[in-house]
């Protein structure tokens, strides 16, 4: 299945797509799709749905994030081993941890909006993993059976406030709007292997990465059991996986992303994003 949220922001409907791409309504099934919804048997029950037995959803209408209530957001730095040489940093040995604030989280459409005196913005594409049930401690050939899907995110980045300002990477990373999900939450069984997914992304139409998550040094099992031996994962939680190369900050020059710029990224099977940058 093919899970989204649509509507005004702050005030979305649970949906999924049809067969043929249509939104429909599932409102009158489900209050909203949280971690509870993630449920192996509430997933189960949507399954057992008609889809064309649901109300269509008008055409254009907004795509929000296609998860509320999100618990923590974990994410995997230099996790492909091309993504580190440009950042002229030492592949781990083992997964580098950090944080994103939940009040990053936007829809797969929004715009990305630059914080006050922003000069280094960056992008990053990655796989984004949404927790369905509690994870502690799970051996890597459990991990992947608490996964209750995938999404395409952007774990954008200020790097004057990342590197150059002290503390964690999470002060440059955690500002609004700088987690976009979506524009669906793909059901573990319609992925089939998250480890083998073609990614890209541009930026005013100029291809800035082309990668796959085969690339990754942490598979997403490895990832979800180290985390879960750190943490407890809990339904709702989400795991942003790591960048490849192609980042503005590996760019010489670097470039980085001014206001009325475009970007445009995907993973296959995940939907597409487009967002446009603007100025708070």
């Amino acid at each position: 299945m093919k899970l989204v949220r649509f509507g005004d922001p702050g005030q979305e409907s649970p949906g999924l797509l049809d067969a043929e791409g249509r939104m429909r309504d599932l409102s009158g099934v489900l209050p909203d799709i949280n971690g509870a919804a993630l449920a192996p048997s509430s997933l189960a029950r949507l399954r057992g749905l008609d889809p064309h037995s649901l109300p269509i959803v008008p055409a254009g209408t907004r795509l929000g994030p296609p998860l509320a209530g999100i618990g923590k957001i974990v994410c995997i730095g230099l996790n492909y081993a091309d993504h580190a040489r440009e950042a002229s940093l030492p592949i781990p040995q083992e997964p580098i941890v950090f944080m994103k604030a939940q009040t990053a989280i936007c829809g797969p459409h929004d715009a990305i909006v630059l914080p006050p005196g922003s000069e280094k913005t960056d992008w990053e594409l990655e796989l984004v993993i949404a927790i369905g049930t509690t994870a502690r401690r799970v051996a890597v050939g459990d991990a992947l059976g608490h996964v209750a899907g995938y999404m395409t995110g952007l774990d954008m980045s200020e790097r004057y406030w990342q590197l150059e300002r002290g503390g964690q990477w999470t002060k440059g990373k955690s500002f609004d709007t700088f987690a976009p999900i979506g524009p669906w939450l793909a059901t573990a069984d319609e992925v089939g292997k998250p480890g083998e997914l073609p990614m890209r992304l541009a930026v005013n139409g100029d291809r800035m990465q082309d990668s796959n998550t085969a690339n990754m040094i942490f598979n997403p099992a490895q990832i979800i059991s180290y985390v879960s031996g750190l943490m407890t994962l809990q339904p709702g939680d989400l795991i942003f996986t790591g960048t490849p190369a192609g980042v503005g900050m590996g760019m010489t020059p670097q470039r980085y992303l001014r206001a009325g710029e475009r970007i445009d990224a995907g993973i296959a099977g995940l939907g597409e994003q487009q967002h446009t940058i603007v100025a708070d």
